[in-house]
């Protein structure tokens, strides 16, 4: 053949045949008219993309074994948690400040010892079957816990008569349109008090593979990823819900994660398979919190004095910065 003509047919040199391609390079499933043939192509889509991703996957764990010690360090992926943008609040545990500040702190009798948590568990006023269920199943979850349903009695006259009780902590569960969105907790006699907007809430009939009911036992408790000053005084607030030493034999466990300033409450039972496998059964209830604001001293409306205060428009200026 002549200098830049192609190759000649049967020679040895064609072309490899192109791999077949479920759908060709510019379609776009937006552009299917029907709506249930839309859906389908779109299904089967993803089911490639699902497929394609798997093989690569594959791929590079076969030749990282063939390469064996040689194989270069895994790929750290980017999530918006690692990209986080610097809190000069986030706590250092060896800061001097820090342990001063919370060996002094409202928490201070309970860390020291020196008060046994008990709960007194509310609602607002009148509330409906759901939320009713709810505050019965958290009272199972919470030692030491009551429940109190309120018929028009305003909070300011209910925290004195809880202090005068001996009660270290209120909660309050308040509803709308007959579902719990939101959760009031205040730390007696002196506060602080914390103000969530509560979301997710599953009870313990709409859980899935859901475990026996909770033993009287008391559970351990996880606190997770709450690292600046404001995490570490909502994660003391949560701690200060349960008794000092929990009792391993009953194997349940509370567990309060943060992500995204999105804080998911769950409530497990692990079970010891073997000496080296562990299996979970989840509990519940469970449900998920976002702080909205926390308020110096116990509850007040009107006149309280707030050190935090959720203002969406000037605080999520940026998905990577986060504040708990």
């Amino acid at each position: 053949a002549g200098e830049g003509s192609g190759p000649v047919p049967g020679d040895g040199t064609d072309p490899p045949a192109p791999e077949r391609v479920l759908f060709p390079p510019t379609f776009s499933v937006s552009e299917i008219k029907n709506k249930q043939r839309r859906h389908f192509m779109f299904l089967r889509w993803k089911q490639q993309q699902r497929k394609e991703k798997l093989a690569l996957k594959k791929k590079r764990r076969k030749e990282r074994e063939a390469l064996g010690d040689k194989a270069p360090p895994k790929a750290i992926p980017k999530t918006i948690e690692n990209q986080r943008v610097y809190d000069e609040t986030t706590v250092d545990p060896n800061d001097e400040e820090v342990a001063f500040d919370e060996a002094t702190d409202e928490f201070a009798p309970y860390f020291n010892r020196q008060t046994v948590p008990k709960i007194l568990i509310t609602t607002s006023d009148r509330p409906r079957g759901r939320t009713v269920r709810f505050c019965e199943q958290l009272a199972t979850v919470i030692p030491n816990s009551h429940v109190y349903y309120r018929r028009g009695l305003a909070l300011k006259r209910i925290i004195p008569q809880c202090i005068a009780r001996d009660f270290t902590d209120l909660i309050v569960i308040n509803e709308d349109r007959k579902i719990p969105n939101g959760l009031v907790l205040s730390h007696l006699p002196d506060g602080p008090t914390a103000h969530f907007r509560m979301s997710s809430v599953r009870l313990r009939k709409e859980i899935k593979r859901k475990g026996k009911e909770p033993t009287e036992h008391v559970p351990e408790v996880i606190l997770n990823n709450f690292t600046t000053r404001l995490g570490h005084s909502i994660g003391r607030m949560f701690a200060a819900l349960f008794p000092h030493d929990p009792q391993f034999i009953g194997r349940q466990v509370a567990t309060f994660h943060n992500q995204r300033d999105y804080i998911f409450f769950r409530f497990h039972r692990y079970i010891f398979k073997s000496e080296k496998k562990v299996g979970i059964q989840e509990l519940g209830p469970r449900f998920t919190l976002k702080l909205r604001s926390l308020q110096k001293g116990t509850f007040d409306s009107k006149f309280g004095e707030y050190e935090w205060i959720h203002k969406r428009r000037e605080m999520d200026t940026s998905r990577r910065k986060f504040h708990l």
